[in-house]
């Protein structure tokens, strides 16, 4: 436990650093959108004058590292700004936001998981078979396919035609929790389907490696029944790269959604990012980015951690992470 607890300060103080670093990269290639957010705001037929006054109201004549300490103090605080379009905290925009592209990826993500292992166990234990052949055939379609075009595919079959799941939209799911269901269940599969080919490969990948370790012939040798060598050794050894490719794509989960809820139109965080980009709403893009880059450094921790569950010889030691 000792162990762990330092590996944590370790990584938090790591996290600091990055973030610091992932601070400057987006306010300064946030700045380098092209066009101008007063245009934005008063159209191009407003006077120079009217463009200036609103520069200064915005504090965007002052210098950029002035901006940026402001900018970042005020982060540190949880203060995120104003919209620069409608004047409404961004805290709050995110917070009313942010809940729905959280669903949306914890959908996509169990919908791929429950999908893509076991077919992956099943390909790896069928080597060369046609069930393997077919699910290596599905990976590769799954990797080839958009997210765009899947998205409008499943809506013209399911909603325009067979009329079973509604085309957009998300019902809330404290009103009900089957129609948040059925609003969930093309999305999920839109954005998760990608997913669900990467952990495909990665899990039969990994069980074929460790089906064929020395260690796994010899309990089998022993006589140890095939469910249980399957079961007791395959399985955690294999695992451990499986969560790897899992963690590091559940944050490409969540920049995945832009294109999902543009789509099936949910009012979620990528959605609220690429309006901002259009309107070129500096501060709703900044701070959309810096809550992805906790929250993706956040679940990488998450995944070192689960490392140690899953096979108790990881230490946590200073050489690790």
């Amino acid at each position: 436990m000792e162990e762990l607890i330092q590996y944590i300060i370790r990584r938090f103080y790591q996290m600091v650093i990055i973030l610091f670093i992932v601070s400057i990269v987006v306010f300064s290639l946030v700045l380098l959108i092209p066009g101008d957010v007063a245009t934005a705001m008063l159209g191009e037929r407003a006077s120079e004058q009217d463009y200036q006054l609103l520069r200064e109201r915005l504090g965007l004549d002052k210098p950029f590292y002035i901006r940026y300490l402001r900018w970042a103090a005020n982060m540190l605080r949880g203060d995120m700004g104003k919209s620069m379009i409608n004047r409404y905290p961004v805290t709050e925009l995110f917070a009313q936001r942010l809940p729905y592209t959280i669903q949306l990826a914890i959908c996509g993500m169990l919908f791929s998981v429950i999908l893509a292992v076991p077919a992956g166990v099943i390909a790896a234990l069928k080597y060369n078979s046609r069930v393997d052949m077919f699910l290596r055939g599905f990976s590769t379609f799954g990797m080839a396919m958009p997210n765009f075009w899947l998205g409008l595919i499943l809506i013209l079959i399911f909603s325009l035609r067979l009329r079973w799941l509604p085309s957009s939209g998300i019902v809330r799911i404290s009103d009900s929790f089957f129609g948040w269901l059925g609003s969930m269940i093309l999305p999920a599969i839109t954005i998760g389907i990608r997913f669900s080919a990467i952990v495909l490969r990665q899990t039969r990948s990994a069980f074929l490696e460790v089906i064929r370790a020395d260690y796994i012939r010899t309990a089998r040798a022993k006589g140890v029944s095939e469910f249980w060598v399957t079961s007791k050794h395959v399985m955690r050894n294999a695992l451990i790269p499986v969560v790897t490719v899992v963690g590091l794509q559940l944050g490409r989960l969540i920049g995945g959604a832009v294109v999902t809820e543009m789509i099936f139109q949910i009012p979620g965080m990528g959605s609220l990012i690429a309006d901002a980009v259009y309107a070129r709403d500096i501060a709703v893009v900044q701070g959309g980015v810096m809550i992805a880059s906790v929250g993706v450094l956040s679940i990488n921790l998450l995944v070192d951690i689960v490392y140690g569950v899953i096979d108790p010889r990881i230490r946590y030691t200073k050489g690790r992470g």
